[in-house]
């Protein structure tokens, strides 16, 4: 996995969506279309900004994939990550996407939905997978213990206690009784199938997560930590997500960015 600290979140965001705007237009040029897959939250605000202002992306050659949804939700909630959406990504675009599908949080069968999702999806390569990092280590909704083992593209998931408080602390509900106990998620192995994923977790909330994303084994308890086994993966921390980690002349500051590896002897085998 590559790791890049930066300065400020505004500067995170700017880098993850550079170098995820640089695999889109690769795959255009190659194979004259691309796949997206698009993350929500509050991680994710600077580069979804970033994103839809970069240019030499014909957009109407691409298609996006919506990665997770609450269950039962409707579209105009001020929570839906359809709304998140397109309003923060597909609304700001210069041109239409070629088609853009959403996870129908309040589909009547949920189950079914996720099969609807899983036959759009059939046969399509990701090109680039835009993802973020919960606080409890979730990846997509996958709350730990994390799926590691079904194929299934997207799954009915159920949240747990520390990742319904996140939405409440985010702002996005005014209570944890408010905040769904389901949701649509896109499976593990199916975001493991991107052929180029960008990770983009700023906030000192998340520094605990990312310490054990790092540093400690790849398990389904900490579901993000299997993003260190994908061939393609760069992770994008701001100083304060990155806080708790050991770097080599500090953390960086301001719009400045820098690598960070494991240190030599913090490195192995993955449990």
């Amino acid at each position: 996995m590559k790791v890049t600290i930066c300065g400020t979140a505004e500067a995170t965001g700017r880098r993850a969506a550079r170098e995820g705007a640089g695999a889109v237009r690769e795959a255009l040029e190659a194979k004259g279309g691309a796949v997206i897959v698009l993350a929500t939250g509050a991680s994710q605000f600077h580069m979804l900004d970033a994103l839809v202002r970069e240019e030499g992306i014909d957009w109407g050659r691409v298609e996006a994939f919506h990665l997770d949804e609450y269950a039962g939700l409707p579209p105009d909630h001020p929570a839906s990550f359809r709304k998140y959406l397109r309003e923060r990504f597909e609304e700001r675009l210069p041109a239409p996407l070629k088609a853009f599908h959403y996870v129908r949080g309040d589909a009547p069968d949920p189950e079914e939905e996720c099969r609807r999702l899983e036959v759009l999806m059939a046969g399509k390569d990701v090109d680039a997978a835009f993802v973020g990092i919960g606080e409890n280590g979730h990846l997509a909704f996958n709350d730990p213990p994390a799926d590691f083992e079904t194929e299934q593209a997207f799954l009915v998931v159920s949240l747990d206690e520390a990742c319904r408080r996140q939405q409440v602390g985010e702002g996005w509900f005014a209570s944890l009784e408010e905040v769904p106990g389901k949701a649509i998620s896109m499976s593990v192995r199916r975001i493991l199938r991107s052929a180029f994923i960008a990770c983009t977790v700023p906030d000192l909330r998340k520094a605990e997560a990312v310490e054990k994303t790092l540093l400690g084994p790849v398990t389904p308890m900490v579901p993000a930590s299997i993003l260190r086994t994908h061939p393609n993966c760069s992770l994008f921390l701001d100083r304060e997500s990155a806080s708790l980690l050991e770097v080599e002349g500090g953390l960086p500051s301001g719009g400045e960015c820098v690598s960070w590896e494991r240190r030599r002897e913090e490195k192995g085998r993955p449990e």
